[in-house]
């Protein structure tokens, strides 16, 4: 129970610190491209990188805690940055292939299912 507490907490905090971060960013853009996003995916992936080389037998912290941090905080701040380290492991253990794969098909069939669902949605409520 207390690993599921720490990454509820963190994951709380994770997802303010990109809303306020994303909204910080975006708010001083001028376009429309969602560089809030692109800002917080990318630091989160810096911060996932770092982390992860860091917990990765040099600094030794209590399980719960890598928890609290890894899939709490960075997993609220951005699932994306998950999705990149899972990729760079699968690369550095020289499975190329399924790097690629993960790299297409998270993105294809997240683009598909987002699609999909938004369009069975709108015709749901008769838009």
């Amino acid at each position: 129970m207390e690993k599921l507490i720490l990454i509820f907490v963190g994951g709380g905090l994770g997802s303010v610190a990109r809303y306020v971060l994303g909204g910080w960013v975006q708010g001083r853009s001028t376009g429309v491209f969602p560089v809030g996003t692109l800002v917080v995916n990318v630091l989160g992936c810096a911060a996932i990188g770092l982390l992860g080389a860091a917990l990765d037998g040099r600094i030794l912290i209590r399980p719960e805690y890598r928890l609290f941090l890894m899939i709490g905080v960075l997993g609220g701040f951005t699932t994306f940055s998950s999705f990149a380290f899972e990729t760079l492991k699968l690369v550095q253990d020289g499975e190329f292939a399924r790097a690629g794969a993960n790299v297409l098909l998270s993105n294809t069939l997240g683009l598909i299912a987002a699609w999909l669902a938004y369009t069975v949605a709108r015709k749901s409520i008769g838009v």
